[in-house]
């Protein structure tokens, strides 16, 4: 993926599933409607994961959307990932970026803090997220963070993803904020139809 450019819409976080097959199974038909997918699993083996992060990150490829790790540096330069996503304990954005190339995709997580999005934005990531804004089924424990995050970074000029409990349903106040990416798990992938729930996602952009 040539540049470090995201496309306003769905962020497509996958769920955790200890079967490989079942968890590409589940996330493949969804790609179509996703502006990028990051690889999330916190219960499969790491050879697993490997093997399963190599088969999406060629699936991305052919969707013509990054392909993005959570967490691991190294398991995103093993997979040749367009990027990475990096929590406040995983590591610095600096670190990352010498590992991976300058045209990497950096995320950082930002939770309910400005100032962590300054130092983010000014350290060199391409993306910063903040959240849950909504209760997570994800996370139930996760900070929460206030609307008004999405307005006040504006002025940052890299785009800003909403993520915790978002459904197509509460939603819109979060785009008109500014939200350029709603980062999702369950909420697309425990939808009873979880394409209509993709597309109701990426009809809100």
């Amino acid at each position: 993926m040539p540049g470090r450019r995201l496309q306003r819409g769905l962020y497509l976080i996958t769920p955790d599933e200890r079967d490989g097959e079942r968890l590409l199974a589940r996330t493949l038909p969804l790609l179509p409607f996703a502006s990028c997918l990051q690889l999330r699993n916190k219960v499969m083996d790491a050879g697993a994961l490997r093997d399963v992060g190599a088969r999406l990150r060629t699936a991305c490829a052919v969707a013509r959307i990054p392909f993005i790790v959570n967490d691991d540096v190294e398991l995103a330069r093993s997979l040749d990932a367009d990027g990475i996503h990096l929590g406040e304990h995983d590591g610095a954005i600096g670190e990352a970026r010498a590992r991976l190339g300058r045209d990497a995709i950096i995320g950082a997580s930002c939770y309910d803090n400005l100032q962590l999005a300054c130092d983010a934005a000014a350290a060199g990531a391409d993306y910063i997220a903040f959240g849950a804004f909504f209760p997570s089924p994800t996370k139930p424990h996760a900070r929460r963070a206030n609307i008004d995050l999405l307005r006040d970074s504006a002025g940052l000029g890299v785009p800003r993803v909403a993520i915790g409990g978002i459904t197509p349903d509460n939603a819109r106040p979060l785009v008109d904020a500014g939200a350029d990416l709603l980062a999702v798990i369950s909420g697309v992938f425990d939808a009873p139809d979880p394409i209509a729930a993709a597309r109701a996602y990426l009809s809100l952009f």
